[in-house]
């Protein structure tokens, strides 16, 4: 079975680790209420900065920033579309409690077609 995936990258300032870590989990829970099969969040440890391009570069992480990459798994796109609306609004509100500490002007999200699970 194949899944749709919902990925994120994103720079966070190095010192902001423990309330990003308060952050996702409010999120995740936002997630997982809608639907989502698995929710995770991974915090940058080895993560070569590159020559030409790298995931640093690419949200254009500061050396007092870290890199993390996230995704959420969905049964389907279509699961996902039906409950898109809905999260995302619920999203939105929860930032006036949760505000992102980072700066999400720099984060990089799209979906993706699952290939294979092994």
């Amino acid at each position: 079975m194949t899944h749709y995936v919902d990925s994120f990258l994103a720079a966070v300032p190095t010192a902001n680790k423990d309330a990003y870590i308060s952050h996702v989990k409010v999120v995740a829970d936002i997630f997982m209420k809608h639907g989502a099969l698995s929710y995770s969040e991974n915090w940058g440890d080895e993560v070569p900065a590159g020559e030409l391009t790298s995931m640093a570069k690419a949200v254009m992480a500061t050396d007092d920033e870290t890199v993390v990459i996230g995704w959420v798994v969905w049964e389907s796109k279509a699961k996902r579309d039906a409950v898109r609306k809905t999260l995302m609004d619920e999203l939105h509100s929860m930032l006036s409690d949760h505000p992102m500490p980072f700066d999400g002007k720099r984060l990089i999200f799209g979906g993706f077609e699952n290939l294979i699970d092994s």
